[in-house]
């Protein structure tokens, strides 16, 4: 069974014109500033590339990388609305199982990550009807396909943002009192002249314990992955004509790839043997569970459709989303490269995770002594997309200012901090949890992976050391290249995004700056308050017991 394309949404070139608030990149972080920002009864118009909002969650076709108390906390209440409302598509819009139509905390795709594995399209719905009530007031402005080209930028502020609109290749600028940088790589800090870093910065500058002896590396930033969902119907014994995935000119190149790591990798990437994590030592999984359905296997770690769920369990071919160590593109670097380059970068990670698809359906071999799994399909339906892969590729890390705190691991790793619980940020506007993960590196470090405490979102780390009116909204917060491990995932960045657009609309009723709020203790407090009347967390609840 297909499902329909959906959110084919109109794609307009506004004139010249001016907001209260921009926010740039529609991503968690920017869907989270732009819902934080009207509500306030700010004017906000929100640029995206895609014609998806939804960023690693929809358009990279990520599901949701997540704690384990994110049903009870640990999310702000708009996040938590985001999933229920997730829960709630599936109910209205499917013929779902009696066990599923009754659970409370649904999963639909009963992948093993996340307790909310998804459809993309599904979560890039529901955030279309969180943003309604902001359209229809006049609030809110999305514009589509649009990319920042030129950024105006005097003594300290920026004044309009240039972008070039992909459909129609017009330009068209827009001014505002505030803008939130919300891009996957914040693509606003070098054309506005703001001090980043990018990669990795040298132990001496951080103290930390798993930064990189000797100089700074830039070049040393996390793989991105050209994600796709992919179906498999076990039933199918021969391949069908109209399923067939052919395989991409650098095939035998991908096939035959063994990645330059260190320490080193266990061999072929197309292989179900990659580097364990938390010690780069080989290590062998399943693709399908072999013993009982709790083994971890490829197939059900990431899967956004189970049978389980619905009604009608034979008309559905599960679906699972390769996001897998197979498809970590490691050949090069996004930031600051030229144009050129940064096109050969993306059609290569293309082409590695299509000679994968292909690879899976033909080659791979078999535990009954065959290769290939006839049965597996691409869903150009589910991405958005002809060829089947998602929209976007899916971005790890970015460019990352320089703040006015910056978060290291030596606030939050647990041996970092000799097993102490980190002291908190006074400042702080939300919190996450995740372990410090980072995968392979495009100049050849292999994974770290390593423990974190639950952690706290200072707002320091939202506001650059010499910008007045930008804000960082996304993964460009000031974290380091280890810490930004852990602060990169979804209910991390959509804390990130809604705070920076409480506080851009703060500093507009308030006639403040950011730094403004942060240096002064009883306004950092009113708007710590506001934060938490709107369902903001900004400690956990162990940091308020301990």
């Amino acid at each position: 069974m297909s499902l329909p394309r959906t959110l084919t949404l109109p794609s307009t070139v506004p004139s010249n014109t001016r907001a209260g608030i921009l926010i740039v990149g529609g991503g968690l972080g920017g869907v989270a500033a732009a819902l934080a920002a009207t509500d306030a009864g700010c004017r906000v118009v929100l640029t995206e590339e895609t014609d998806w909002l939804g960023g690693q969650m929809t358009s990279q076709a990520v599901p949701p990388d997540e704690h384990p108390w994110i049903e009870r906390f640990g999310r702000t209440r708009r996040y938590a609305e985001l999933r229920e409302r997730i829960r709630a598509y599936y109910r209205r819009n499917f013929r779902l199982s009696p066990q599923a139509m009754s659970a409370p905390f649904l999963n639909p795709g009963g992948g093993t990550v996340s307790g909310m594995c998804h459809l993309p399209h599904v979560s890039a719905s529901v955030m279309e009807e969180m943003l309604a009530p902001a359209l229809l007031s006049g609030r809110l402005e999305i514009v589509r396909h649009a990319v920042p080209i030129a950024v105006d930028a005097t003594e300290g502020r920026l004044r309009a943002v240039r972008f070039l609109h992909l459909d129609s290749g017009r330009e068209f600028e827009i001014s505002a009192a505030y803008v939130l940088d919300a891009t996957e790589l914040g693509d606003l800090l070098p054309l506005a002249g703001i001090d980043y870093v990018s990669g990795a910065e040298s132990q001496s500058e951080t103290g930390e314990p798993h930064a990189v002896a000797g100089p700074a590396q830039p070049d040393n930033v996390q793989a991105l992955t050209w994600c796709f969902p992919l179906a498999y119907d076990p039933s199918r014994r021969e391949l069908r004509e109209d399923d067939r995935i052919e395989p991409p000119p650098s095939y035998a190149y991908w096939r035959d790839y063994v990645p330059e790591l260190t320490p080193r990798w266990s061999g072929k990437l197309f292989s179900l043997c990659y580097s364990k994590p938390q010690t780069c030592e080989p290590l062998e999984r399943p693709l399908f569970p072999t013993r009982t359905p709790a083994e971890w296997n490829f197939w059900y770690y990431r899967r956004i459709l189970s049978r389980d769920v619905f009604a009608d369990a034979d008309a559905w071919s599960e679906v699972t989303l390769v996001n897998w160590p197979q498809n970590d593109f490691l050949e090069g670097n996004l930031i600051d490269c030229e144009p050129a380059r940064r096109r050969e970068l993306l059609e290569s990670a293309r082409q590695l995770s299509l000679s994968l698809a292909h690879w899976l359906q033909n080659e791979i071999p078999r535990p009954d002594g065959g290769c290939g799994y006839p049965g597996f399909h691409l869903r150009p339906d589910l991405s958005g997309t002809p060829d089947g892969l998602a929209k976007a590729p899916y971005i790890r890390e970015s460019r990352r200012i320089r703040a006015l705190t910056t978060v290291t691991e030596n606030h939050i790793g647990v041996e970092a901090r000799e097993n102490r619980w980190p002291d908190p940020f006074d400042d702080s506007v939300g919190v996450g949890s995740y372990r410090i993960d980072l995968h392979p590196s495009a100049n050849g470090r292999n994974y770290i992976d390593i423990s974190s405490y639950p952690f706290q979102i200072p707002l320091g780390a939202l506001i650059p050391r010499a910008c007045d009116n930008l804000i960082a909204a996304a993964k460009n917060i000031g974290t380091t290249h280890i810490s930004n491990g852990c602060y990169r995932l979804h209910p991390v960045e959509w804390n990130i995004g809604e705070a920076a657009g409480a506080l851009a609309a703060f500093c507009i009723g308030r006639g403040l700056l950011p730094r403004d709020v942060r240096g002064n203790r009883s306004t950092l407090r009113d708007f710590q308050q506001l934060l938490v009347r709107q369902g903001v967390e900004i400690q956990w609840p162990v940091l308020s017991e301990r």
